[in-house]
């Protein structure tokens, strides 16, 4: 893959020097930048459609506005990849997502124009109000903008946003990054002098003396209300913003320099909150990403002369995969299933289910609290609702999953992806706190299944119940073990000894069974594949505890009020003087980089598994054998 030169970008290192460009060099820059987020894209994996499509309207915003003085915050963040080669992070993109290096997303800690850190959608428009009232408060006058996509737009929080900001007295920027043309496309020469137009002083001082001058003639105050709308209807699709008190302007080409610049100028000196309309398509200038922008939504390593191309290898079935091909198989058995996604379609596994049962199909845009309590309802009257979500997005249901599932009895499956450490996601993406948050629900179930095949068999377990149970899964590939055709259960609420060993007993939650087992060779320890952190199996523990001195608890979640908290509640409760060593995920956010070493560096590797156990019970294991296959049924 060839390196190719760009001049223009590397006379930027941070966006005071790109305001001294002229119009004409701010073109070749945005040239030069969108061809450098594809190669450094191709060389590291990452977001790739999405930070395309935005290359112009970042240019335009750091051009106009003075940041970091300026408050500039990117929703989701995914698409911030221009924002940080402009801003002084060039030079380290080859290190974006990977232990040590740039984030993926916005990081207050990784530079000052980051101001606020993202990852999670629709939270832009209530931390940019935030931002500018208490700059209204401390008597300083600066912009405070938020950058939203219109799939964001959905959220439910996004709305309370507006609706704060609407009767708010502060200067707040709303921009819509339509990317996908979901609302309305632009209109060309027409539409871009009329947003200018509508966008410049002397509209809005026109407007405003007009509304004076009529105030005590309310007919004709209403009349020139309505000429004004029917003016806007020219290009604006709809009055919704206006009626939560945005001044609206748009649409407009969200990668047109000549537009966008003397647009947001024009904004600039208005006061309170206005609300720009910026159509932007993803992929924009690769052609491959523009015909396909999910599948460069977030590519690994490629070629960009060639494109993505299938691996010769078929890899490993996906835990996903697992779970799609399974939501599939029970809805053929079983007509009371329906799926439910909050806009995760391909993350989630239900391309195909969504193309065999649309019927039974429900994406319900970015709203993870709709999507808990519609599901409730369609429980309520006899469906069979299977949330297909990921385990950091269910937080922002938690409410729900107590008030309108769990406190009814429910029969919902929460099928929760991305379980544990995701990778170069990082911290905003790490699953690392559901099984603490859901086991201390009444009526919840909780099940972690160790690989791929028991992950079939424990969601067909969960679906057969008259409860609310969750199941935990991590996001890639297991150990390869295939999935059973049948659609058979597995006991529920029942563990299963997978190594009889001595005087230790290694009790492993989910995927981490198998380190479990390679460190047990060596320790001569028991291990127990737990499968269920809620119900815990109980009259197996009491029988493990009789013939064994020390558990040790496993699992791919925080420590605190973790499965290992289970067992020891369990063990107090039950006066047992069984000792115990809960090993899983530190009291500390984890960050982006590659999951295997992320997993080492927390010590649950075999090697960091066996270490720990040896220093806490080294009177109870002797000294390390040859290494030997492991065993199990």
């Amino acid at each position: 893959m060839a390196t190719t030169n760009y001049p223009m970008l590397e006379s930027v290192n941070d966006p005071t020097q790109l305001r001294r460009l002229s119009r004409g060099e701010l073109k070749i820059l945005a040239e030069e930048l969108r061809a450098f987020v594809l190669e450094s894209v191709a060389r590291t994996g990452g977001h790739l459609s999405s930070n395309l499509g935005v290359v112009e309207l970042t240019i335009a915003l750091h051009a106009v506005f003075d940041t970091p003085e300026d408050r500039l915050v990117w929703d989701v963040g995914h698409q911030s990849y221009p924002h940080k080669i402009l801003t002084g992070r060039r030079e380290r993109m080859g290190t974006l997502r990977q232990l040590g290096g740039l984030s993926g997303f916005p990081m207050r800690s990784e530079s000052p124009y980051d101001t606020f850190g993202t990852a999670h959608s629709s939270t832009s428009i209530s931390a940019a109000l935030g931002m500018a009232l208490a700059a209204r408060q401390k008597g300083e006058d600066r912009h405070c903008i938020a950058v939203i996509g219109d799939g964001a737009m959905t959220a439910g929080m996004a709305f309370e946003a507006l609706n704060n900001a609407g009767v708010a007295d502060c200067n707040l920027l709303v921009i819509l990054n339509d990317n996908d043309m979901s609302i309305s496309p632009p209109v060309g020469a027409l539409n871009r002098y009329l947003a200018q137009l509508m966008s410049g002083r002397f509209y809005a001082k026109a407007r405003d003396v007009g509304k004076t001058v009529l105030r005590n003639v309310p007919p004709l105050l209403e009349l020139a209300r309505r000429i004004e709308q029917q003016a806007k209807g020219m290009v604006v699709p709809a009055t919704l913003f206006e009626n939560f008190g945005f001044n609206y302007i748009g649409p407009i080409d969200g990668h047109d320099l000549d537009s966008l610049i003397p647009t947001l100028e024009n904004i600039k000196g208005l006061k309170g909150p206005q609300f720009l309309h910026v159509v932007t398509r993803k992929g924009q200038g690769y052609k491959l990403a523009e015909a396909d922008p999910v599948a460069y939504h977030g590519p690994g390593k490629f070629d960009p002369e060639i494109g993505l191309v299938k691996p010769a290898t078929p890899p490993r079935q996906t835990f996903t995969q697992v779970f799609g091909q399974w939501l599939c198989d029970m809805a053929a058995k079983d007509e009371r299933l329906v799926a439910i996604t909050p806009a995760m379609r391909e993350g989630s596994g239900l391309v195909e289910f969504e193309r065999r049962f649309p019927g039974r199909y429900h994406d319900v845009g970015i709203a993870e609290q709709h999507a808990v309590t519609f599901a409730a309802g369609m429980a309520c009257e006899g469906l069979k609702p299977v949330v297909a979500i990921y385990s950091t997005f269910l937080q922002r249901g938690y409410d729900q999953l107590i008030h309108d599932v769990a406190l009814q009895n429910l029969p919902v499956v929460f099928a929760l992806d991305r379980a544990g450490i995701v990778g170069a996601d990082g911290a905003t993406h790490c699953g690392a706190f559901d099984i603490a948050y859901a086991r201390c629900i009444p009526n919840m179930a909780l099940a972690c299944p160790a690989d791929e095949g028991e992950c079939r068999q424990l969601l067909t377990t969960a679906f057969g119940q008259d409860h609310p149970v969750t199941v935990r899964y991590p996001r890639g590939a297991g150990v390869g073990v295939q999935p059973r055709v049948e659609l058979d259960e597995l006991p529920y609420g029942k563990a299963q000894v997978r190594r009889s060993g001595h005087r230790v007993a290694i009790l492993a939650f989910g995927t981490l069974l198998y380190p479990a087992l390679e460190a047990a060779q060596r320790l001569d320890a028991t291990v127990v594949n737990m499968r269920w952190v809620k119900p815990l199996d109980v009259e197996l523990l009491a029988r493990v505890a009789a013939t064994h001195e020390a558990f040790v608890t496993v699992e791919e979640g925080v420590v605190m009020g973790g499965a290992g908290s289970a067992v020891g509640e369990w063990l107090a409760g039950a006066g047992a003087a069984t000792a115990l060593l809960q090993l899983g995920l530190p009291d500390r956010f984890i960050e982006h980089g590659d999951p295997a070493k992320l997993l080492a560096l927390q010590g649950l590797d075999a090697a960091g598994i066996e270490r720990s156990v040896r220093r806490r019970f080294e009177s109870l294991v002797g000294a390390a054998p040859a290494l030997r296959a492991v065993g199990g049924d």
